[in-house]
């Protein structure tokens, strides 16, 4: 059943429900959740377990452009809806897994894959095409879904882990994933008819203004945006993931951790909602370069902090992180238009998660050569700095506010 709308800010409902459990906090914000779970059980040491778990995102993030390209041609609830479906079976399938490194990457593996269809793909696209005057802040809204599931889904992890074991926990969180994402996207989340949402000019079927795929695979913007969104990502979620082991390390029990890191998902939630009112109204690179260096001192806190030190570092890292796939969707249409936005999302979002697997592993495997975490922080701090130093050479938005529907083409490439 969907419900008849034409109140542009029920997809903003849609997508903040649906966003609670999406990939995001379900298998990235958890990640540190199961990671010493898995390594006791497994008998693996803390690389090896990052490999684990970082490899499957791999695949995961190749397949998101696939599905971007068919909510481009067969809309976003067609895909979607079964999609979510298959996503919480598969959760459920690694309650299966035999201690086996092959097969457990193989059955995570199908995990990113099917969890693909919840990246925020289909939410930010839907939302993009029904707001252009106040896009910005409607991103920002519904993409707090994400940061309101990073207070509640790793609260859920960590206490079904206690109760089933790490196994019984992803069961747990396949239940959840059905049972709030299919009725969401089901009911709220669809792109707009003819006339509805924020366009002046309502744009007729199959002129939405914008480059072609291959036209901005042949621009220089795309490729800048692409590499400051792999070299956040690999930043700022390869950090984030092991910052339940680091506090754990330090003495912390891991519900103590975990309930730490909740301030994670607020930080996350409040720099969505604050980008998203400031981008309607600042140059969005201007804004999201000031997010992106607010986690320095994070890092810098969690190094060397004591008492409340380590919680405000993740609380700092989550306000840079809270600017990221909003402003990834927010930018994508600025620069690159409406005609080939899922797709180019895809696109942009593979490069994402790309940063984020490399950026995982690479905080374990340097733990273990190292002892601490201290060189994956001060490596991501200089990833951050060149990030936004990519952001600084976008120039000027091609697509701003009521652009209209003049051919991308018209525009030069950067």
């Amino acid at each position: 059943m969907q419900i008849q709308f034409k109140n542009p800010w029920w997809v903003v409902v849609g997508a903040v429900t649906g966003l609670i459990v999406c990939n995001g906090p379900v298998l990235a914000f958890t990640f540190g959740v199961f990671l010493k779970p898995i390594m006791a059980d497994m008998h693996w040491d803390r690389g090896t377990a990052s490999f684990a778990l970082a490899f499957g995102e791999l695949f995961g993030a190749v397949t998101v452009p696939v599905l971007g390209l068919m909510m481009d041609r067969w809309t976003i609830r067609r895909i979607a809806l079964p999609g979510i479906v298959v996503f919480a079976a598969c959760l459920g399938l690694m309650g299966l897994t035999p201690h086996s490194l092959p097969v457990f990457i193989l059955f995570f593996s199908l995990v990113s894959i099917a969890g693909a269809i919840q990246t925020p793909l289909g939410y930010t696209k839907a939302i993009a095409a029904w707001f252009d005057r106040r896009r910005g802040l409607a991103l920002g809204i519904a993409m707090a879904g994400v940061g309101l599931g990073g207070m509640i889904v790793p609260q859920v992890a960590q206490a079904a882990i206690a109760h089933f074991g790490w196994r019984g926990a992803y069961a747990s969180l396949g239940v959840m994933v059905l049972l709030i994402g299919l009725p969401a996207v089901g009911l709220w989340v669809r792109e707009p008819r003819p006339g509805e949402g924020e366009r002046d000019r309502p744009t007729p079927a199959g002129l939405a203004p914008g480059f072609t795929a291959r036209e901005a695979l042949g621009t220089g913007r795309f490729w800048l945006l692409a590499g400051a969104f792999f070299l956040v990502a690999m930043a700022l979620l390869g950090s984030s993931a092991h910052v339940v082991p680091l506090l754990t390390d330090r003495g912390l029990t891991p519900a103590q951790a975990t309930a730490t890191f909740g301030l994670f998902g607020l930080a996350t939630l409040t720099g969505r909602v604050v980008t998203g009112f400031l981008v309607d109204r600042i140059f969005a690179p201007y804004v999201v370069a000031l997010f992106w260096f607010a986690p320095l001192a994070g890092f810098a806190a969690l190094l060397g902090g004591t008492g409340l030190l380590p919680a405000a570092g993740v609380f700092l890292i989550g306000l840079g992180l809270g600017s990221e796939v909003d402003m990834l969707a927010f930018l994508n249409s600025r620069y690159f238009g409406q005609r080939a936005f899922g797709q180019l999302y895809g696109y942009f979002f593979m490069s994402f998660a790309l940063g984020g697997a490399l950026g995982r592993f690479l905080a374990g495997y340097l733990f273990d050569l190292a002892g601490s975490y201290g060189p994956a922080l001060i490596g991501a701090g200089v990833a951050l700095a060149a990030a936004v130093a990519l952001l600084f050479r976008l120039g000027a938005y091609v697509y701003p506010v009521e652009h209209g529907i003049a051919p991308a083409l018209a525009v030069e490439p950067a």
